[in-house]
């Protein structure tokens, strides 16, 4: 049965058998340590990672797949699925599990960052993540203060998670080959809990700072604060020179 690839959907189907191995080995360590066998696919396309998934023992799987052409293949290749596909966009889909889970994929480039963010609100749930970005938006996420791609998702994803960037992926490994080189990172939530004031003061405050991220954080985030607060050296800084601890501290300041 045949496929078609779809520009639309940001399709770049990964065919290096080694790398889906690699993916799914990290996986595969990742249940044994955690002991959660409640794992949700994002994007299978046409199965690359998940025919390595479907020979795990002991799992609950599901895949979230918007294609209906890669849902019929993927039913027609791999019969055991049948029933374990959610057949819409990931973006629209409702919290797949009521416990714990972990998420994978080798994630549709076009929708990359906006999954990073609907993991990040069910974060209570999903203590690891592990997927294929393109490089540079793997790289912004694991990035520390003081780079020039660390901005609002690396700073979001590190206050819940920590980062760690695994390996590259080369071009040649996909069909067709993207214009560019990828990454896979995996996301480990934190053990401690970030002191902040709330989440959404915490979201409203970097999101401030980074939206203009050449302007000092006085002249960024003024609306946050009071005068007096203003006055204090932290904002002579830019937004990209502060840790997460900063602005997590600074949320306790905002009016």
């Amino acid at each position: 049965m045949q496929y078609t690839l779809k520009k639309s959907l940001g399709q770049h189907f990964l065919k290096d058998e080694n790398i889906s191995r690699k993916i799914v080995d990290e996986l595969q360590q990742t249940i044994i340590s955690s002991q959660i066998n409640n794992v949700v696919e994002v994007g299978p396309g046409a199965g690359a990672i998940t025919k390595y998934i479907l020979q795990l023992n002991g799992i609950d799987f599901k895949a979230v797949e918007l294609d209906d052409e890669k849902v019929n293949y993927l039913e027609h290749t791999f019969p055991v699925i049948k029933g374990k596909i959610i057949h819409k966009s990931f973006l629209d889909v409702d919290i797949p599990y009521t416990e714990p889970f972990l998420v994978i994929g080798n994630f549709p480039y076009n929708i990359s960052t906006q999954i990073v963010f609907k993991v990040l609100e069910w974060k209570d749930l999903v203590p690891v993540m592990i997927g294929m970005f393109q490089k540079e938006v793997a790289q912004r996420i694991a990035s520390k203060p003081g780079n020039k791609v660390y901005g609002i998702m690396s700073v979001l994803t590190q206050a819940f998670y920590d980062v760690e960037y695994l390996f590259d992926v080369y071009p040649a490994c996909f069909n067709p080959p993207p214009k560019v080189m990828s990454g896979v990172i995996k996301i480990k939530r934190r053990n401690e809990k970030m002191k902040m004031k709330s989440e959404r003061s915490f979201f409203v405050l970097v999101k401030a700072a980074f939206n203009q991220r050449r302007k000092t954080l006085r002249n960024a985030t003024r609306s946050l604060f009071s005068d007096d607060v203003l006055k204090e050296e932290i904002f002579n800084k830019r937004a990209e020179q502060l840790s997460i601890d900063d602005f997590a501290a600074l949320t306790f300041k905002m009016t």
